[in-house]
């Protein structure tokens, strides 16, 4: 189950590459101000001129073309001619894209304008939590293993990982197996193998983990009212440790 051939790997890590490299021009254009609707008429934009499509909109009949979810909002916030940014706020920032018939997935939170201590902590902790998660694959590691490490670092640092939603497989289609929950015991959960392809996706809570879906039925916000952070990588599972098919770092 879910093990890509050499020829899907290169076109999930092209796909990838573009994904991560969209996300970050849209991060570069937040400000206080501006509208949902506007970031993602400028994520239109760039896609046009990548050439791919987005991999959300339409999806299950989701309204977007990115989700862009700030403050209490956990993930699936819907881009709105409303909803303006304003200083202090978070907001995290999720692209799906398809390129060459492949999946590309990834999110990034961030400031807009100055934030609080603590909000920068929660990004921070997320950020942090995403790569000890990352730093665990590898084949024959469990899914467990990952999520192990992901909750075990935020829950010492006071805050709390959310369990309704998970990471998942990534190729043709935008959710495959497995599940990769950011939870679990380690040594338990499924068995990864050489050569699949994850989605490894920390979404933290600054106060509890319980979560309700707005009226909209995508919007899922902290039922406390509390922000939350999302961080997501695509990653291909190698023999011996992994590669982040969404770092553009050399680029």
């Amino acid at each position: 189950m879910g093990v890509k051939r050499p020829d899907e790997i290169e076109k999930i890590r092209g796909a990838g590459k573009v994904c991560k490299k969209i996300l970050f021009e849209i991060s570069s254009v937040l400000q206080a101000g501006k509208t949902t609707f506007e970031i993602a008429k400028f994520a239109e934009l760039l896609m046009e001129k990548e050439k791919v499509k987005s991999a959300f909109l339409g999806y299950r009949g989701y309204p977007g073309v990115i989700c862009i979810s700030i403050n209490e909002e956990v993930v699936h916030g819907i881009p709105s001619k409303t909803r303006y940014l304003r200083n202090g706020d978070i907001v995290s920032l999720d692209v799906g894209v398809i390129k060459d018939g492949y999946i590309g997935d990834c999110a990034i939170t961030c400031p807009v304008g100055e934030i609080d201590s603590e909000k920068k902590r929660l990004i921070e902790v997320t950020k942090k939590s995403l790569e000890l998660g990352i730093s665990k694959v590898k084949a024959g590691c469990r899914t467990g293993d990952i999520g192990w490490e992901i909750q075990n670092f935020v829950e010492k640092e006071g805050f709390n990982v959310v369990r309704d939603f998970a990471g998942h497989g990534v190729g043709k289609y935008l959710h495959e197996e497995p599940d990769v929950p950011n939870f679990g015991h380690r040594g338990k959960g499924f068995e990864l193998k050489e050569n699949m392809v994850i989605a490894i996706e920390p979404m933290v809570n600054m106060g509890k983990p319980d979560l309700k879906i707005l009226a909209d039925g995508w919007t899922v916000v902290t039922m406390d009212g509390l922000p939350s952070a999302h961080f997501e990588d695509t990653v291909l599972v190698k023999k011996e440790g992994f590669e982040v098919l969404t770092d553009i770092s050399d680029e």
